[in-house]
Protein backbone atom coordinates (compact mmCIF):
# COMPACT_ATOMS: atom_id res chain seq x y z
CA UNK A 1 0.00 0.00 0.00
CA UNK A 2 1.38 3.64 -1.16
CA UNK A 3 1.76 6.00 1.46
CA UNK A 4 -1.11 8.17 0.23
CA UNK A 5 -3.37 5.43 0.49
CA UNK A 6 -2.25 4.57 4.12
CA UNK A 7 -3.23 8.06 5.34
CA UNK A 8 -6.30 8.19 3.54
CA UNK A 9 -7.38 5.38 4.82
CA UNK A 10 -5.63 6.15 8.49
CA UNK A 11 -7.69 9.90 7.80
CA UNK A 12 -10.93 7.86 7.57
CA UNK A 13 -10.79 5.50 10.08
CA UNK A 14 -10.18 8.83 12.61
CA UNK A 15 -12.75 10.46 10.57
CA UNK A 16 -15.48 7.75 11.47
CA UNK A 17 -14.74 6.70 15.05
CA UNK A 18 -13.60 9.85 16.53
CA UNK A 19 -9.84 8.60 18.02
CA UNK A 20 -8.31 5.46 16.93
CA UNK A 21 -5.16 3.87 18.55
CA UNK A 22 -1.74 3.77 16.57
CA UNK A 23 -1.70 0.01 17.32
CA UNK A 24 -5.70 -0.51 15.42
CA UNK A 25 -4.24 1.95 12.74
CA UNK A 26 -1.02 -0.19 12.12
CA UNK A 27 -3.68 -3.60 12.36
CA UNK A 28 -5.87 -2.05 9.38
CA UNK A 29 -3.28 -0.47 7.13
CA UNK A 30 -0.88 -4.03 7.76
CA UNK A 31 1.82 -1.78 8.50
CA UNK A 32 4.44 -1.30 11.32
CA UNK A 33 3.18 1.52 14.15
CA UNK A 34 6.36 3.36 13.66
CA UNK A 35 5.46 4.04 9.98
CA UNK A 36 1.73 4.66 11.35
CA UNK A 37 3.24 7.17 13.96
CA UNK A 38 4.94 9.20 10.71
CA UNK A 39 1.66 8.87 8.52
CA UNK A 40 -0.26 10.28 11.70
CA UNK A 41 2.64 13.59 11.97
CA UNK A 42 2.52 14.25 8.23
CA UNK A 43 -1.83 13.97 8.56
CA UNK A 44 -1.07 16.21 11.26
CA UNK A 45 0.58 19.24 10.06
CA UNK A 46 -1.79 19.33 6.94
CA UNK A 47 -4.31 20.32 9.79
CA UNK A 48 -6.50 17.03 9.42
CA UNK A 49 -6.13 15.43 12.57
CA UNK A 50 -4.27 15.96 15.62
CA UNK A 51 -1.72 13.51 17.44
CA UNK A 52 -2.06 11.82 20.81
CA UNK A 53 0.22 9.56 22.70
CA UNK A 54 -0.97 5.99 21.47
CA UNK A 55 -3.15 7.61 18.87
CA UNK A 56 -4.96 9.93 16.75
CA UNK A 57 -8.15 12.09 16.93
CA UNK A 58 -10.03 14.47 15.07
CA UNK A 59 -9.20 18.03 14.95
CA UNK A 60 -10.42 20.12 18.13
CA UNK A 61 -9.60 18.24 21.42
CA UNK A 62 -13.55 16.88 21.73
CA UNK A 63 -13.69 13.56 19.98
CA UNK A 64 -17.46 12.57 18.81
CA UNK A 65 -19.40 10.09 19.10
CA UNK A 66 -19.51 7.46 16.01
CA UNK A 67 -21.55 4.62 15.59
CA UNK A 68 -22.30 0.98 16.69
CA UNK A 69 -21.21 -0.20 13.72
CA UNK A 70 -18.10 1.19 13.49
CA UNK A 71 -17.60 0.90 17.50
CA UNK A 72 -18.16 -2.79 17.03
CA UNK A 73 -15.25 -3.39 14.95
CA UNK A 74 -12.43 -1.60 17.13
CA UNK A 75 -10.61 -3.28 19.82
CA UNK A 76 -12.30 -6.33 20.14
CA UNK A 77 -9.78 -8.44 21.78
CA UNK A 78 -9.42 -5.99 24.38
CA UNK A 79 -13.09 -5.67 24.95
CA UNK A 80 -13.69 -9.23 25.24
CA UNK A 81 -10.57 -9.32 28.30
CA UNK A 82 -12.18 -6.55 29.57
CA UNK A 83 -15.75 -8.15 29.98
CA UNK A 84 -14.21 -11.48 30.74
CA UNK A 85 -12.72 -9.85 33.73
CA UNK A 86 -16.07 -7.67 34.52
CA UNK A 87 -18.07 -10.34 34.50
CA UNK A 88 -15.70 -12.45 37.23
CA UNK A 89 -17.10 -9.46 40.34
CA UNK A 90 -20.63 -10.54 39.73
CA UNK A 91 -22.01 -12.97 41.58
CA UNK A 92 -25.39 -15.00 41.64
CA UNK A 93 -28.00 -13.43 42.39
CA UNK A 94 -26.85 -10.12 42.29
CA UNK A 95 -29.19 -6.99 40.94
CA UNK A 96 -26.71 -4.95 38.31
CA UNK A 97 -27.32 -2.17 36.10
CA UNK A 98 -25.60 -2.56 33.01
CA UNK A 99 -25.31 0.86 30.22
CA UNK A 100 -25.30 0.95 26.58
CA UNK A 101 -21.98 0.13 24.35
CA UNK A 102 -19.55 -2.57 22.50
CA UNK A 103 -18.11 -3.53 25.87
CA UNK A 104 -20.69 -3.47 27.39
CA UNK A 105 -22.65 -5.51 25.57
CA UNK A 106 -19.72 -8.30 25.93
CA UNK A 107 -20.28 -8.01 29.49
CA UNK A 108 -24.06 -9.07 28.75
CA UNK A 109 -22.85 -11.81 26.95
CA UNK A 110 -20.94 -13.68 29.83
CA UNK A 111 -23.57 -12.19 32.29
CA UNK A 112 -25.74 -15.04 30.60
CA UNK A 113 -24.00 -17.59 32.14
CA UNK A 114 -24.90 -16.44 36.08
CA UNK A 115 -27.94 -17.83 37.42
CA UNK A 116 -29.93 -15.65 39.39
CA UNK A 117 -29.28 -12.18 37.73
CA UNK A 118 -31.46 -9.14 37.51
CA UNK A 119 -30.36 -6.89 34.65
CA UNK A 120 -31.72 -3.19 34.43
CA UNK A 121 -30.77 -1.84 31.28
CA UNK A 122 -31.67 0.47 28.80
CA UNK A 123 -29.53 -0.77 26.22
CA UNK A 124 -31.57 -2.72 23.61
CA UNK A 125 -27.92 -4.79 22.79
CA UNK A 126 -27.93 -5.53 26.07
CA UNK A 127 -31.05 -7.18 26.38
CA UNK A 128 -30.75 -8.96 23.19
CA UNK A 129 -27.59 -10.38 24.55
CA UNK A 130 -29.56 -11.95 28.06
CA UNK A 131 -33.33 -12.55 26.29
CA UNK A 132 -32.33 -16.25 25.79
CA UNK A 133 -30.51 -16.39 29.72
CA UNK A 134 -31.28 -19.25 31.92
CA UNK A 135 -32.51 -17.58 35.34
CA UNK A 136 -31.58 -14.23 34.56
CA UNK A 137 -34.18 -11.15 34.93
CA UNK A 138 -34.33 -8.43 32.37
CA UNK A 139 -35.46 -5.18 33.32
CA UNK A 140 -35.69 -2.69 30.27
CA UNK A 141 -36.08 1.33 31.31
CA UNK A 142 -38.82 2.96 29.53
CA UNK A 143 -37.61 5.75 27.04
CA UNK A 144 -37.10 7.06 23.21
CA UNK A 145 -35.25 4.83 20.79
CA UNK A 146 -31.72 5.99 20.03
CA UNK A 147 -30.84 4.47 16.89
CA UNK A 148 -26.56 4.63 16.55
CA UNK A 149 -26.24 2.71 19.56
CA UNK A 150 -29.63 1.18 20.01
CA UNK A 151 -30.39 2.70 23.60
CA UNK A 152 -33.14 4.55 25.06
CA UNK A 153 -32.96 7.65 26.25
CA UNK A 154 -34.60 10.71 27.59
CA UNK A 155 -36.96 11.76 30.30
CA UNK A 156 -38.83 8.36 30.21
CA UNK A 157 -35.76 6.24 30.95
CA UNK A 158 -34.27 8.91 33.57
CA UNK A 159 -37.92 8.50 35.17
CA UNK A 160 -37.94 4.98 35.29
CA UNK A 161 -34.74 4.36 36.94
CA UNK A 162 -36.14 6.51 40.22
CA UNK A 163 -36.05 4.38 43.47
CA UNK A 164 -34.03 1.89 42.19
CA UNK A 165 -31.32 0.36 44.15
CA UNK A 166 -28.78 -2.77 42.78
CA UNK A 167 -25.45 -2.95 43.78
CA UNK A 168 -23.15 -2.03 40.73
CA UNK A 169 -23.12 -0.43 37.29
CA UNK A 170 -21.19 -1.21 34.68
CA UNK A 171 -21.02 1.88 32.39
CA UNK A 172 -19.05 2.60 29.47
CA UNK A 173 -18.12 5.96 27.54
CA UNK A 174 -16.27 8.03 24.80
CA UNK A 175 -13.46 8.69 26.95
CA UNK A 176 -12.22 8.83 30.54
CA UNK A 177 -9.60 11.14 32.32
CA UNK A 178 -8.55 11.27 35.97
CA UNK A 179 -9.64 15.06 35.79
CA UNK A 180 -12.71 14.97 34.72
CA UNK A 181 -13.80 10.88 35.06
CA UNK A 182 -16.08 9.13 32.01
CA UNK A 183 -17.88 11.07 29.41
CA UNK A 184 -19.45 10.59 26.40
CA UNK A 185 -20.76 13.12 23.04
CA UNK A 186 -24.43 12.48 23.45
CA UNK A 187 -26.13 14.89 26.02
CA UNK A 188 -29.02 12.34 26.09
CA UNK A 189 -26.61 9.49 26.78
CA UNK A 190 -24.68 11.28 29.18
CA UNK A 191 -28.14 12.42 31.35
CA UNK A 192 -29.56 8.41 31.30
CA UNK A 193 -25.49 7.16 32.73
CA UNK A 194 -26.05 9.63 34.80
CA UNK A 195 -29.50 8.26 36.32
CA UNK A 196 -27.95 4.37 36.30
CA UNK A 197 -25.38 5.59 38.38
CA UNK A 198 -27.74 6.89 41.33
CA UNK A 199 -29.08 3.53 41.35
CA UNK A 200 -25.79 2.15 42.08
CA UNK A 201 -23.85 1.66 45.29
CA UNK A 202 -20.86 0.92 43.50
CA UNK A 203 -19.82 2.07 39.66
CA UNK A 204 -17.35 0.15 37.59
CA UNK A 205 -16.44 1.65 34.46
CA UNK A 206 -15.45 -0.65 31.41
CA UNK A 207 -13.11 1.22 29.00
CA UNK A 208 -10.13 -0.15 26.91
CA UNK A 209 -6.76 1.64 26.47
CA UNK A 210 -7.71 3.90 23.70
CA UNK A 211 -10.25 6.10 25.78
CA UNK A 212 -7.75 6.55 28.20
CA UNK A 213 -6.68 10.42 28.23
CA UNK A 214 -9.96 10.99 25.97
CA UNK A 215 -12.13 13.85 26.57
CA UNK A 216 -15.31 14.52 25.34
CA UNK A 217 -18.54 17.34 25.52
CA UNK A 218 -20.62 15.60 28.40
CA UNK A 219 -19.51 14.05 31.89
CA UNK A 220 -21.11 10.82 33.29
CA UNK A 221 -19.26 9.86 35.73
CA UNK A 222 -17.20 12.33 37.88
CA UNK A 223 -13.31 10.58 39.22
CA UNK A 224 -14.58 10.35 42.46
CA UNK A 225 -17.83 8.49 41.75
CA UNK A 226 -16.15 5.66 40.03
CA UNK A 227 -15.21 2.34 42.43
CA UNK A 228 -13.33 0.31 39.62
CA UNK A 229 -12.20 0.20 35.86
CA UNK A 230 -11.63 -2.33 34.37
CA UNK A 231 -9.20 -1.97 31.15
CA UNK A 232 -6.51 -3.65 29.14
CA UNK A 233 -2.51 -3.69 29.49
CA UNK A 234 -1.57 -0.02 27.53
CA UNK A 235 1.08 -0.96 25.08
CA UNK A 236 4.33 0.25 26.52
CA UNK A 237 5.03 2.86 24.05
CA UNK A 238 1.09 4.44 25.18
CA UNK A 239 2.29 7.56 28.12
CA UNK A 240 -0.49 9.22 27.73
CA UNK A 241 -2.88 5.93 29.08
CA UNK A 242 0.13 4.44 31.26
CA UNK A 243 -0.08 8.36 33.43
CA UNK A 244 -4.14 8.62 33.56
CA UNK A 245 -4.01 4.80 34.95
CA UNK A 246 -1.73 6.23 37.52
CA UNK A 247 -3.79 10.07 38.47
CA UNK A 248 -7.10 7.74 38.46
CA UNK A 249 -5.51 4.81 41.00
CA UNK A 250 -3.91 7.90 42.93
CA UNK A 251 -7.34 9.34 43.06
CA UNK A 252 -8.51 5.90 44.69
CA UNK A 253 -10.02 4.48 41.84
CA UNK A 254 -9.20 0.54 41.46
CA UNK A 255 -7.48 0.01 38.18
CA UNK A 256 -8.49 -3.71 37.09
CA UNK A 257 -5.84 -4.44 33.68
CA UNK A 258 -7.15 -7.15 32.03
CA UNK A 259 -4.26 -9.21 29.74
CA UNK A 260 -5.73 -9.50 26.20
CA UNK A 261 -2.64 -11.80 25.24
CA UNK A 262 -4.41 -15.60 25.30
CA UNK A 263 -7.87 -14.06 24.28
CA UNK A 264 -8.42 -16.00 21.09
CA UNK A 265 -11.44 -16.61 18.85
CA UNK A 266 -13.72 -13.83 20.42
CA UNK A 267 -16.41 -13.74 22.49
CA UNK A 268 -17.22 -17.68 20.98
CA UNK A 269 -14.30 -19.50 22.20
CA UNK A 270 -13.71 -21.95 24.75
CA UNK A 271 -13.96 -21.77 28.50
CA UNK A 272 -16.43 -23.39 30.94
CA UNK A 273 -17.81 -20.98 34.18
CA UNK A 274 -19.59 -17.53 33.72
CA UNK A 275 -17.84 -15.01 31.83
CA UNK A 276 -15.43 -17.20 29.85
CA UNK A 277 -16.34 -17.07 26.41
CA UNK A 278 -13.62 -15.49 25.47
CA UNK A 279 -10.97 -18.65 25.35
CA UNK A 280 -8.34 -19.54 27.99
CA UNK A 281 -5.08 -17.39 28.41
CA UNK A 282 -2.50 -19.41 27.16
CA UNK A 283 1.01 -19.72 29.34
CA UNK A 284 -0.71 -18.54 32.44
CA UNK A 285 -1.67 -20.32 36.01
CA UNK A 286 -5.24 -21.21 35.97
CA UNK A 287 -7.27 -21.39 39.10
CA UNK A 288 -9.74 -23.51 40.58
CA UNK A 289 -12.40 -21.36 38.61
CA UNK A 290 -10.71 -21.96 35.27
CA UNK A 291 -10.01 -18.44 35.15
CA UNK A 292 -6.49 -17.49 34.87
CA UNK A 293 -4.34 -14.55 36.08
CA UNK A 294 -1.42 -12.68 36.52
CA UNK A 295 0.21 -9.68 37.57
CA UNK A 296 0.12 -7.08 35.08
CA UNK A 297 3.00 -3.71 35.64
CA UNK A 298 1.78 -0.52 34.24
CA UNK A 299 4.17 0.59 30.68
CA UNK A 300 7.19 1.81 31.90
CA UNK A 301 6.84 0.74 35.30
CA UNK A 302 10.31 -0.77 36.95
CA UNK A 303 10.11 -4.60 37.57
CA UNK A 304 11.52 -5.69 41.18
CA UNK A 305 12.44 -9.09 42.42
CA UNK A 306 10.91 -10.19 45.39
CA UNK A 307 11.62 -12.58 47.93
CA UNK A 308 11.22 -15.45 44.96
CA UNK A 309 14.15 -14.69 42.98
CA UNK A 310 13.97 -12.83 39.51
CA UNK A 311 10.95 -12.08 38.08
CA UNK A 312 8.73 -13.30 41.01
CA UNK A 313 6.15 -11.99 43.43
CA UNK A 314 5.95 -12.28 46.92
CA UNK A 315 2.74 -13.21 48.44
CA UNK A 316 0.41 -11.25 50.13
CA UNK A 317 -2.14 -8.44 47.83
CA UNK A 318 -2.65 -9.67 44.66
CA UNK A 319 -2.50 -13.56 46.14
CA UNK A 320 -0.31 -14.23 43.33
CA UNK A 321 1.04 -17.25 45.01
CA UNK A 322 4.73 -15.99 45.47
CA UNK A 323 5.11 -17.00 41.49
CA UNK A 324 5.54 -15.67 38.52
CA UNK A 325 4.84 -11.87 37.15
CA UNK A 326 5.95 -8.69 38.43
CA UNK A 327 5.09 -6.85 41.27
CA UNK A 328 2.30 -4.68 40.51
CA UNK A 329 2.91 -0.21 40.60
CA UNK A 330 -0.18 -0.50 43.70
CA UNK A 331 -0.68 -3.06 45.63
CA UNK A 332 -4.43 -3.98 46.41
CA UNK A 333 -6.25 -6.61 47.79
CA UNK A 334 -7.46 -9.20 45.09
CA UNK A 335 -10.88 -8.94 43.54
CA UNK A 336 -14.04 -8.95 45.21
CA UNK A 337 -12.51 -9.96 48.07
CA UNK A 338 -11.00 -13.11 46.25
CA UNK A 339 -14.22 -13.85 44.58
CA UNK A 340 -14.00 -18.02 43.43
CA UNK A 341 -12.93 -18.63 40.24
CA UNK A 342 -11.12 -15.55 38.74
CA UNK A 343 -11.00 -15.58 34.89
CA UNK A 344 -8.94 -12.67 33.58
CA UNK A 345 -5.00 -11.79 33.98
CA UNK A 346 -5.44 -8.77 36.37
CA UNK A 347 -3.39 -6.29 38.22
CA UNK A 348 -5.24 -5.00 40.58
CA UNK A 349 -3.94 -1.60 41.89
CA UNK A 350 -5.95 1.38 44.01
CA UNK A 351 -4.16 4.17 45.85
CA UNK A 352 -3.51 3.21 49.27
Amino acid sequence: MFAAERRQLILEMVRANGAVSLRELARVVQTSEVTVRRDVRALEAEGLLDRRHGGAVLPGGFTRESGFPQKSHLATAEKTAIADLAASLVEEGEAVVVGAGTTTQELARRLARIPGLTVVTNSLLVAQALAHANRVEVVMTGGTLRGSNYALVGSGAEQSLQGLRVTRAFLSGSGLTAERGLSTSNMLSASVDRALVQAAAEVVVLADHTKLGADTMFQTVPTDLISRLVTDEPPAQDERAATELQALADQGVRVSVASVAGVAGGAGGSGSGPGSGAGGSAGADVSPGGRSRRDVPLPGQRRTHGPSGPGGVSGGAGGAGGSGGAQPLRSAPPLASQEPGERARVADMRRR
